[in-house]
């Protein structure tokens, strides 16, 4: 369970560094802004691992031996993109508005990293499907808590929130690999 939860950490972290992005950019409605950005960012957040593993679970029989290798490729790589991220992307400045538009747009983009963080769920001693859904509530609550501190504090968590995530999934990656 502490592993599930640390991942979901791990993996909510891209969510929270660009709703700190959408908290700097949107003043007037902001708890608006906040509950769909939880609410959004949470949804694809923990549909995407749950289609990873279902994708996983197919190919299983051909990967076999080599899941604990792949599963530390994948989130290795998830990990230094976010930890590259960090450094070369600021949503803040490509954002005009805040739509509706572009939230879903985010919440999508956001979430595609962590299909393939699905496929290491089968690793794991909880239920997958139980492990989604503490995907989603912690996106959420990341999420949601996000918009209020780029309100607040603007940009000065958003770079060490993806940073921080990307170095967690490295580790979890370690950890399966060496275990």
């Amino acid at each position: 369970m502490f592993e599930v939860l640390i991942l979901a950490i791990a993996l909510s972290m891209d969510a929270f560094a660009v709703s700190i992005g959408l908290g700097i950019k949107e003043k007037q409605n902001i708890k608006i802004v906040a509950l769909k950005a939880g609410l959004l960012f949470g949804l694809f957040q923990a549909l995407m691992p749950l289609i990873g593993y279902l994708g996983g679970r197919s190919i299983e029989e051909f990967i076999g031996g080599y899941d604990k290798i792949i599963a530390f490729m994948l989130l290795s790589l998830i990990g230094a993109k976010m930890i590259y991220e960090s450094y070369h992307e600021k949503i803040e400045e490509e954002i005009r508005c805040v739509s509706n538009r572009i939230i879903l747009t985010l919440a999508i983009a956001t979430s595609i990293d962590a299909m393939a963080a699905g496929f290491t769920l089968h690793l794991f001693e909880i239920n997958p499907f139980v492990s989604v859904i503490i995907i989603g509530i912690t996106t959420f609550l990341f999420s949601y808590l996000g918009v209020y501190i780029g309100k607040t504090t603007g940009a000065k968590y958003e770079q060490n929130a993806e940073k921080f995530g990307g170095i967690v999934l490295i580790l979890i990656g370690l950890k399966i690999v060496l275990l």
